[in-house]
């Protein structure tokens, strides 16, 4: 974000970045392991199909060879022989491809697992700015990085090839004296010779890179402390409008406690602090029931709603704070409140009885 530059970046990346980041295909992944893989198992592969390639190689050089003295060279001759070649060398090389092609995306899917991004595939023009390619190209360290790699493995290769093609420039002069087959293994041997050499020295420079893409990429994705307050805001929401929603969502359960503040049976009060309205319907409930309950203020309300509606309200210090406690809006009474509250109960239903009468007389 544009308001956030320049500040440090001393937070680690929470999971929704990090979620972002894959999704957009930016994670640590290391292009000399898959190199590697791809050169390495090429190179086994053809190692152990080295007998089946110079068999192959065998006999279609004599065959192509044997028959020069008995034909005639014209174009379409040539166009045929093209064609044979080119289909000998793409059926002898598919196995080979096929096998380079599978552990390519296994080293892939082993770096970073599978996941498909379609986001990575959407065209950014923004990548087709001349100047910021030259920025990229030129003045990044991950260009440095990378032009230092690339000259460190030229040098190395260079000087592999060098010793080794010098000690087989001297072993070339026992080829005329070999057959073809042994010439085809002299030279896949060479071959082997030099490339173990190079694959060695490309597991070490794997192994540094992909070091350093973990720590370049935890590197980059480290965030702000501002990062991670707005990140914040935009996955649990603004503090302030979720505190606007709970003020609103106390009041309206307020509201629904006073509507039933009328309904109960008595108002158990402290009598000045604590207000607890109890409801108990015989047919329906186990035990009975908190419909309201307040402090202070909202004590003394609860308390002139219920005198208004002549709720009876019944004063016990203990027992008040007990329910207040022990009780959300809507619970039934815990078992060891069960005699206290019984004996109120009985007390308000044989006052009313009481009332009945005496206004029947």
């Amino acid at each position: 974000m544009a308001e956030f530059e320049g500040q440090e970046k001393t937070e680690q990346p929470t999971g929704k970045k990090l979620s972002d980041a894959r999704e957009r295909g930016q994670v640590a992944k290391s292009m000399e392991i898959n190199s590697l893989a791809v050169f390495g198992s090429g190179l086994i592969l053809i190692y152990l199909t080295k007998n089946y390639i110079g068999d192959k190689f065998y006999y279609f050089a004599r065959e192509s060879f044997n028959s020069l003295n008995n034909i005639e060279l014209t174009k379409a001759v040539v166009q045929t022989y093209a064609i044979k070649w080119v289909i000998f060398f793409f059926t002898l090389s598919l196995p080979v491809l096929i096998g380079v092609t599978v552990v390519a995306l296994i080293s892939n899917i082993a770096q970073v697992g599978f996941k498909f991004t379609p986001k990575a595939l959407e065209i950014k023009f923004s990548r087709f700015n001349p100047v910021n390619g030259i920025k990229r190209l030129f003045f990044s360290a991950y260009s440095f990085v990378e032009l230092s790699k690339s000259l460190v493995k030229l040098f190395v290769i260079s000087l592999f090839t060098y010793f080794i093609i010098s000690k087989l420039i001297e072993d070339t002069t026992k080829l005329v004296d070999l057959s073809i087959e042994d010439t085809v293994s002299f030279m896949l041997d060479s071959f082997f010779s030099l490339t173990w050499k190079i694959v060695l020295f490309f597991t070490i420079i794997a192994g540094v890179d992909f070091i350093w893409q973990k720590y370049k990429f935890k590197k980059d994705m480290m965030m702000t402390k501002e990062e991670v307050k707005e990140e914040l805001k935009q996955t649990e929401g603004d503090p302030l409008i979720k505190s606007r929603i709970r003020k609103q969502m106390v009041l309206a359960a307020r509201r629904r406690m006073m509507k039933e503040i009328p309904t109960a049976d008595v108002v158990i009060t402290n009598p000045t602090h604590v207000a607890v309205a109890l409801k108990y319907e015989m047919e329906k409930d186990n035990a009975p029931k908190v419909v309201a309950k307040g402090l202070d203020e909202l004590a003394q309300r609860i308390k002139k709603i219920a005198a208004e509606n002549n709720v009876p309200l019944y004063e016990d210090v203990e027992l008040a704070r007990a329910l207040y406690k022990s009780c959300e809006i809507g619970d039934e009474i815990p078992a060891k409140l069960f005699k206290a509250v019984a004996q109120i109960l009985a007390y308000i239903y044989q006052m009313k009885k009481l009332r009945k009468q005496r206004s029947i007389i």
